[in-house]
């Protein structure tokens, strides 16, 4: 690497310093030292403030009892963000059932005055997302999130007049369901899917790379039913320690179009026949 880490880090016999898989935003990092080794994730041409939502993020975590990487430290070097934590060892196997009672004794951690939102902004190295505090759920989500994915796909030419039509079908049947739809404002890990959880040496769940808000607890629920990684154990477990209400299956189809709309944003034509399933699913659900 060509920035001088040892000089920079604020931790002791640094030894070598190696990439790891860390998913496509950061470049990730391995930092062995004599006693213990870090994770450092590294955003290159951004300034400190990039790692803000997360760090926030994880530290709301930690308070909520989940296991979360420790921050150590952030900032910048060389013009590039970066962020140091603590390293978890992963393990060979683990319990679906507890990440499922996990993940809802997140969502049993609710923001102190009711309001729906977060202290940092969504900052995604494609994409953001305004997180400032609000009352409605379906100002969050729909107007701020939806129509500005809407918005960008329509106008960067991924979605024709047809799709652009069908988004406004779906808005409405949205629009109607989250307003009936009284939900407390939960502490959402914001990207919960199969790359961003592990299990430890122990076996125990641990949580990690959030893009957290207090927000839907079936927001994180329809992350969760896009690429897999979570079984039947998982949602037995989350439903008997948090029951969720009637409608979940509808709403949960709201999150996933969502997720599958910012893949579409971020990658093109691969999510355009995912994201057309969705918005049907959608219409026929409610059709029925």
């Amino acid at each position: 690497m060509s920035h001088n880490w040892k000089d920079v880090l604020p931790i002791d016999s640094i030894q070598e310093i190696n990439p790891v898989s860390g998913g496509d935003v950061n470049q990730a990092f391995r930092v062995e030292t004599n006693s213990k080794p870090y994770f450092l994730l590294v955003q290159a041409g951004r300034s400190a403030d990039f790692y803000t939502g997360e760090i926030t993020g994880l530290e709301e975590m930690a308070k909520a009892g989940i296991t979360v990487p420790q921050v150590i430290d952030s900032g910048e070097n060389q013009g590039d963000a970066y962020l140091l934590l603590s390293y978890l060892e992963e393990g060979q196997n683990g319990n679906q059932r507890e990440l499922g009672r996990m993940v809802a004794q997140l969502h049993q951690y609710h923001s102190d005055d009711g309001l729906y939102g977060f202290d940092a902004p969504y900052e995604g190295a494609d994409i953001q997302f305004d997180n400032s505090w609000t009352d409605s759920w379906l100002e969050l989500f729909v107007e701020r999130r939806m129509d500005k994915l809407h918005r960008l796909l329509v106008d960067n030419n991924k979605w024709n007049q047809r799709q652009s039509d069908t988004y406004q079908q779906v808005r409405q049947i949205m629009v109607d369901e989250l307003t009936r739809h009284k939900s407390d404002p939960s502490l959402l890990h914001g990207d919960l899917w199969a790359g961003n959880y592990m299990f430890l040496s122990d076996g125990s769940p641990a949580l990690f790379d959030p893009a957290s808000m207090y927000g839907d607890r079936e927001f994180d629920l329809g992350a969760t039913k896009v690429f897999g990684g979570f079984n039947s154990d998982f949602y037995a477990a989350y439903d008997e320690a948090y029951p969720l209400s009637e409608g979940s299956e509808l709403r949960i189809e709201f999150y996933r179009l969502y997720l599958l709309m910012v893949h579409l944003h971020k990658f093109g034509a691969t999510y355009e026949s995912s994201v057309d399933q969705s918005m049907s699913i959608i219409l026929n659900r409610v059709g029925d």
